[in-house]
């Protein structure tokens, strides 16, 4: 009974017959009538086929592949971070973690580490290059001394592709939506994340990012200017050149 306070009957009698019908139905309800009967604060909202605000909660062991020592002389000023051979024995710097990122984001998230991530302060910074480029072709040339290799996309890239791009804009914003949300949890109040986006999706991306993290908590919305390839600069007779990409930076809290 207590989700009753939250509905809002002013519908007019039309609406409440559509409503009855569909109910009866068994079809779903429109977009509009989650506005016409609950309270929702949200007043602009990015909605693609098959938006969930369910995330992973898996959580899978770390573990150490391989140590690279730090150089003697720099651990002289580290206290008890580094041993005499400069390996790490405690904290968190300097650490590269190899696997899907929205598994290992889970891990830290839902598991033993997270009490070790917010002992060190939590994350303080985040920058994240997702994939954006629709086209996303991996084949590439390679020159190896002095000979040139053609190299095709293997059968992991093709996969990436197919899962991130394989559905249109939906597949690659579903699933840069739930990483961006263990992104959030896991950031210190006072932290700030920026993402790297181009032309292709910063529109969706800036509206995720208001609906995550709160439009009041956008920094700054940065023009990076590339260096265009060879010939790409030049202005066509249809259209300006496409040479820079964005970074959107938001915070994590008023700090």
């Amino acid at each position: 009974m207590g989700r009753l306070e939250k509905f809002n009957y002013d519908l007019s009698d039309g609406e409440k017959r559509d409503l009855i019908t569909l109910i009866q139905q068994g079809k779903p309800l429109p977009e509009k009538y989650r506005f016409l009967l609950f309270e929702d604060k949200r007043e602009v909202e990015l909605v693609w086929n098959g938006k969930t605000r369910d995330v992973c909660t898996t959580v899978l062991p770390f573990q150490s592949l391989e140590h690279i020592d730090e150089p003697r002389t720099e651990t002289k000023t580290q206290g008890d971070l580094f041993d005499g051979r400069g390996r790490q024995l405690r904290g968190w710097t300097n650490k590269l973690i190899w696997g899907d990122n929205k598994l290992i984001l889970s891990s830290l998230k839902a598991g033993p580490l997270r009490r070790q991530i917010e002992d060190a302060g939590g994350l303080k910074l985040i920058y994240i290059d997702p994939p954006f480029d629709i086209g996303a072709d991996f084949s590439m040339d390679i020159e190896i001394g002095g000979e040139s290799f053609h190299k095709e996309p293997n059968l992991l890239e093709q996969i990436a592709y197919r899962d991130t791009w394989g559905r249109g804009a939906d597949s690659f914003i579903a699933m840069i939506y739930e990483r961006l949300v263990l992104m959030r949890d896991l950031m210190a109040f006072d932290a700030s994340i920026y993402v790297h986006c181009d032309w292709r999706v910063n529109s969706y991306l800036r509206l995720v990012m208001d609906e995550i993290f709160g439009k009041e908590m956008h920094l700054n919305h940065i023009a990076w200017k590339r260096t265009p390839f060879a010939g790409s600069s030049k202005a066509r007779s249809n259209k300006f050149p496409i040479n820079q990409d964005t970074i959107l930076s938001y915070s994590r809290g008023e700090e």
